[in-house]
């Protein structure tokens, strides 16, 4: 795919910081770093795992290394392609100059809907627990409680999101620190009153792959959700005080974060636990795996490590859509409105924002079998199809600035084209099986409506805009 000609070159304002820059600079790289190894532990991992362990057995293991190889891929070409032009839009911006402004404006439009869904689904998430923890309050209480805190930490300084994320990426890495640590001593019989497990609960049970290629390809599709966000430290690293650096430093740790994090939580929990355990499914696989090494109050120790992780997600999610909106916005591809910028942070695309997360909570109260299950089923292969706008966006940039600008090239993808190709290959290949599977086949139809409605528009919108130079 190829830039058309007639596209108006619309650039993003400056926005990495520094004299004449709209948004300011005032994340360091200590926020930078915890936001890149705090932002691969989310809720979805300490819940949504269960569910994949269900479905494939030990073979969860393989889904998880297999797709955490295909977010490695996606990763390294954001990186590169954020090293080399920082932008509050990440991927939208490098779509925009890649095949044009109808592809930023997509992708722009899609993410941002999918981070304002997922504020929602945090807010809720995070409201079932206090109202477990505080019997008789409102749920509604609560997300109001949340939505007004993170609303506000990100209509203050730039600085507030990323201190508020430094500490919740803090408490996140330690927890799942402590679990591993505690998880591997189990695995090799080192605990006090524990027994090595050795390979019994890998093998027996219906063996390795219990519910065969069909449970593994469920487990697959289940590990790809869990990797959504790693894509807002490149939106964040452009206020940063250097961007290049620590979109560069991010980057280049995602490898072992993911191995670590995510493949081997997966490997101690089928290693310890049966994976037909039912407290895997119904308490989550973490808690099961402490409860089975007799920690006390296992389940609400939990609890707090995973409303950490909602709320951390949801401050993230506002502070991602708010830049994002800014960002299509600044390129002419939005409501003028949401554009102004007062005390070096776009406020009202952080209200804009949050509205839209609010008032798709209150669609979860009133229509929750309708409108509401339309938005989830909307956004549920997002994520894929930015992942195949960031690979192409890269094909195109790398040749482009191998050709005009070098030296910009401070991150590489490895093995240019061939694992770029291989990563598109992985992205249309998961989008095949989603189709295949009649549970997420639905979503695949909801977001393709989605992509080609705005793409549509997009194109319409460039083409008035060429037409009227």
């Amino acid at each position: 795919m190829s830039q058309t000609s007639t596209a108006p070159r619309t650039q993003e304002a400056p926005s990495s910081g520094g004299a004449g820059s709209p948004l300011g600079n005032g994340l360091k790289q200590r926020h930078l770093s915890m936001i890149a190894l705090g932002g691969v532990i989310g809720a979805g991992l300490f819940v949504g795992s269960g569910a994949g362990i269900a479905a494939a057995g030990p073979s969860i293991v393989i889904a998880y290394a297999v797709s955490g190889l295909l977010v490695m891929f996606v990763m390294r070409m954001l990186g590169e392609m954020s090293a080399a032009n920082p932008a509050s839009g990440s991927f939208s911006v490098h779509a925009d100059r890649a095949i044009g402004p109808w592809a930023g404006f997509t992708a722009g439009w899609m993410f941002w809907t999918l981070l304002c869904v997922g504020v929602a689904i945090e807010a809720i998430g995070a409201a079932h627990i206090m109202t477990g923890w505080f019997p008789g309050t409102p749920s509604w209480m609560w997300v109001l409680v949340f939505m007004a805190l993170f609303c506000g930490t990100n209509l203050a300084a730039v600085s507030n999101f990323g201190e508020f994320e430094f500490w919740f990426a803090a408490l996140k890495i330690g927890a799942i620190a402590l679990f591993l640590g505690l998880g591997v001593l189990a695995v090799l019989g080192l605990l006090p009153g524990s027994t090595a497990p050795g390979t019994a609960n890998l093998l027996h049970d219906g063996g390795f792959l219990p519910n065969g290629m069909d449970g593994l390809l469920v487990g697959l599709l289940a590990s790809v959700v869990a990797y959504g966000g790693l894509e807002t430290v490149t939106i964040a690293a452009a206020e940063s005080e250097n961007p290049v650096k620590g979109v560069a430093r991010a980057v280049k740790t995602t490898m072992w974060r993911i191995a670590i994090v995510y493949v081997g939580s997966m490997l101690v929990i089928v290693t310890l636990l049966p994976w037909n355990d039912p407290a895997v499914s119904e308490d989550g696989p973490y808690a099961a795996a402490l409860d089975h090494l007799g920690i006390p109050a296992a389940g609400e120790i939990m609890n707090v490590v995973i409303l950490i992780a909602l709320l951390s997600a949801m401050n993230a999610n506002i502070y991602g859509s708010s830049r994002m909106a800014y960002s299509l916005v600044s390129r002419g591809q939005g409501p003028k409105a949401l554009g102004k910028v007062s005390g070096r942070v776009p406020r009202r695309a952080v209200l804009a924002s949050c509205g839209f997360g609010f008032v798709t909570v209150l669609l979860s109260y009133w229509y929750p079998d309708t409108l509401f299950a339309w938005l989830l089923n909307m956004v549920g292969g997002v994520i894929l199809v930015v992942w195949g706008f960031i690979a192409v966006s890269q094909f195109v940039l790398r040749r482009r600035l191998e050709r005009e600008d070098p030296q910009k090239l401070v991150v590489k993808m490895w093995g240019f084209p061939y694992l770029t190709w291989v990563a598109l290959a992985g992205v249309a290949g998961v989008l095949a099986l989603m189709v295949l599977d009649q549970d997420t086949r639905v979503q695949v139809v909801f977001t393709g409506g989605l992509t080609a409605a705005l793409a549509a528009t997009g194109y319409v919108m460039q083409r008035r805009a060429a037409a009227a130079r």
